[in-house]
């Protein structure tokens, strides 16, 4: 998500305001946010969800809608998401 550069900390304390209930919501076992190292206003949300659906039921959610719309108002430009899948585990 690229924020506006002057709504970086708001986003950050918003967002420190429901972090633990997203963690809690059903399906949701991590939840990180990143900020990209050469551009201060990119942030990451990086979360695991058990599967899909959990991931779905979090975007149709009371709390999602809570936070998406507050959130959009603070971009500098449409955000990206990308779901993902481990291919080959190094450990």
């Amino acid at each position: 998500m690229t924020f506006q550069p002057e709504k970086v900390e708001e986003f950050l304390y918003f967002f420190e305001h429901y972090k633990d209930q997203i963690r809690d919501f059903p399906g949701c076992s991590y939840l990180q946010v990143l900020k990209d190292v050469n551009n201060p206003h990119v942030i990451f949300s990086y979360s695991h969800w058990n599967e899909g659906f959990d991931l779905e039921n979090y975007r149709n959610s009371e709390l999602f809608q809570k936070i998406w719309p507050k959130t959009k108002e603070m971009f500098l430009s449409a955000p990206e998401a990308w779901s993902t899948m481990i291919l080959h585990d190094l450990h």
